[in-house]
């Protein structure tokens, strides 16, 4: 069995190598001094002041009016349950370019809706919330079809509501899938570029998130996008952390229980 692990690992080492030499690239292209200079530079502490506001709300409205429908999903016996997943995974499928046009249709000055909220930091949370949404309620739902009925049956037997029940019996049950789709939700509206882009622009202080400060680095200094692009690698590899160590920490503080 052991020696299958190995050779199963030498034949997928090609594709680990692919996948990985880019980040260390990265890693070793950049000095701390760069990065440093970064965190000096008025564009890319507006960029990140920016980043960090706007993707904390995003994560907040998918919390917020995506767990409910997660719930719905995965107790619901609906004949339009497919249709609503297919709506959910829809812009995971399509282009960021095509979804950032789609936006201005949407939401934009001569939208079907006239709102005119395109080239606004509104239309920035817009833009990562459409995003980001979908792995926060895909991993939710996962979560709570794991839930099991008979729980929440004792609980409303006892007493509970039924909101009561899904917030002190479903919710803690679900937790792991919960902060897991969270972070990656979170992750992703701050790494959002192609549809902020054409729905939102790129000007600084309103618009410019941490993807476009280093689109717009490119053209003046290689260094500074180079080092923004490092800080955003680190964060995505800290919340990779996060997804794993906290499943961890969950699981040992049970055993010490039982």
């Amino acid at each position: 069995m052991a020696k299958k692990g190995r050779t199963s690992l030498l034949l997928g080492l090609p594709i680990l190598l692919f996948v990985a030499l880019p980040v260390l690239a990265l890693l070793l292209s950049a000095s701390p001094n760069e990065i440093l200079e970064a965190f000096e530079n008025p564009m890319i502490s507006d960029a990140i002041a920016l980043s960090v506001r706007t993707s904390s709300l995003s994560l907040f409205i998918v919390l917020l009016f995506g767990t409910p429908l997660a719930w719905w999903m995965a107790r619901t016996k609906s004949p339009w349950l497919h249709t609503v997943e297919a709506l959910v995974e829809l812009p995971i499928i399509i282009p960021p370019a095509v979804l950032g046009i789609a936006l201005l249709y949407a939401y934009g000055h001569q939208s079907i809706t006239g709102l005119g909220l395109s080239f606004t930091t509104a239309a920035v949370v817009i833009a990562q919330v459409v995003v980001s949404a979908p792995f926060f309620i895909q991993s939710a739902a996962a979560g709570f079809r794991k839930v099991n009925d008979d729980h929440l049956l004792v609980a409303q037997s006892l007493g509970a509501s039924p909101r009561r029940a899904f917030i002190q019996v479903a919710i803690p049950a679900a937790m792991p899938a919960l902060l897991s789709g969270a972070a990656l939700c979170w992750a992703r509206a701050l790494g959002e570029f192609g549809a902020t882009l054409l729905f939102a622009g790129n000007n600084p202080g309103e618009t410019q998130t941490m993807p476009l400060a280093i689109y717009a680095a490119l053209d003046q200094d290689i260094a500074l996008a180079r080092a923004l692009a490092l800080i955003l690698a680190a964060f995505a590899f800290s919340m990779l952390i996060l997804l794993r160590l906290v499943p961890a920490w969950r699981r040992q503080r049970r055993e010490a229980r039982t």
